[in-house]
């Protein structure tokens, strides 16, 4: 019988029990926020207005608010809209395409998100959770071990702050609205379950309710969390799961990803291949690729073997650089045999675009510390 492994928390989870974050109204449905408005002796009315400003506007200056009453705008935007993340530091690279913000909570926690820009589209990575406890040893946040969850407010709030940062034009190149959100930051999504899945009906819900994006274009990763996957199957949701997989095989993925010495290979993509057909959606299993690791040419059949005929995308990462980490990125030509083995046996397969790399944006090197090899401090 095999159980899962010791989990490690950060330093700063040791001891304490984490507080809970003010209440806002990213929190709530409409009715709840409406709720909450007649509680304070307005009108329901303004739960609207002050979600409009929110999410349709992206407003969060209540002296901008000129549609409320100059009486109660401070007092309504103190009980519906407190500040839920302070701006540590934000970061550029890609020629200002690639932004990264580090933030502090309430309670002192950091967690980052990443903004991206693309001709075509503005693409969002949120943290879910303040540090992760998935213990994969080639990524940084989960080096770093779990602080806490995130509430929902605090997943929503990465998401709207950087829609506003696209909307001011800051991003050259690129559309001036968000269109895309990928829960592939700091955290595993679906240990934080029914927040991430208030979360993303936050983000899908048309304006004045939520963000009004795409269900399509909204992304939620897992290690692996059978239960949790299934769970998510049921939900009416059509989101992408991205599977991290990692190894084809048990023996190496119980190394790379802990949580396999709970549930295996073929549970997981048992579970993934319910998703789709559930869902009708394409299941995206990322795969890093790590130098004489897990990129030897019979993990590649075997992926492809496992793969063939599913409704599955794969998409390889090139491992990218975190500070401990004694592995490296698999050589290019290595790669490009992976991927034509996996081709070659039907699957589609692309590379994923690296990008980030500078400001320790990438993927598996958030870490959300207040000092950076990427500024020299």
């Amino acid at each position: 019988m095999t159980s899962l492994p010791v989990l490690p928390l950060s330093p700063a989870a040791v001891g304490r029990r984490p507080a809970l974050p003010p209440r806002h109204l990213a929190d709530l449905d409409l009715a709840g926020r409406q709720a909450l408005v007649a509680e304070l002796g307005e009108p329901a009315f303004r739960a609207k207005q002050l979600s409009t400003h929110y999410f349709g506007r992206l407003v969060r200056d209540p002296a901008q608010m000129t549609d409320l009453p100059a009486a109660t705008r401070d007092r309504l935007a103190e009980a519906l809209m407190p500040r839920l993340l302070t701006p540590v530091r934000e970061m550029a690279c890609d020629d200002g395409a690639t932004r990264k913000a580090l933030w502090r909570l309430h309670d002192g926690s950091l967690v980052e998100s990443v903004l991206m820009g693309y001709p075509d589209r503005v693409t969002v990575c949120i943290s879910s959770q303040a540090g992760c406890g998935m213990a994969c040893p080639f990524c940084a946040t989960g080096q770093a071990g779990l602080t806490r969850n995130l509430s929902t407010a605090e997943i929503v709030d990465q998401a709207v702050y950087l829609a506003g940062v696209a909307a001011s034009g800051a991003v050259a190149g690129s559309p001036p609205r968000l269109s895309h959100v990928v829960f592939m930051g700091m955290g595993e999504p679906l240990a934080n379950y029914s927040r991430v899945v208030d979360a993303v009906r936050r983000l899908c819900a048309p304006a004045p309710e939520g963000l009004g994006l795409s269900q399509r274009h909204v992304t939620v990763s897992t290690v692996g969390l059978v239960p949790a996957m299934r769970r998510l199957a049921g939900e009416g949701l059509s989101v992408t799961l991205a599977l991290s997989l990692h190894a084809p095989d048990d023996e190496l993925r119980d190394e790379l990803v802990p949580v396999n010495q709970r549930w295996k290979v073929a549970e997981v993509l048992d579970a993934a291949w319910d998703y789709a057909s559930r869902t009708g959606r394409r299941v995206s299993v990322e795969y890093a690729m790590i130098r004489d690791v897990n990129d030897q040419p019979w993990r590649a059949d075997l992926l492809g073997r496992l793969l063939a005929g599913r409704l599955a995308h794969v998409n390889l990462i090139p491992l990218n650089p975190t500070p401990g980490s004694r592995w490296d990125a698999s050589p290019k030509p290595v790669e490009r045999e992976f991927v034509r083995r996996l081709r070659e046996a039907g699957v589609s397969t692309t590379v994923r675009d690296t990008r980030g790399r500078e400001i320790d944006g990438a993927c598996g090197q958030l870490a959300a510390s207040e000092t950076s090899s990427a500024d020299g401090r």
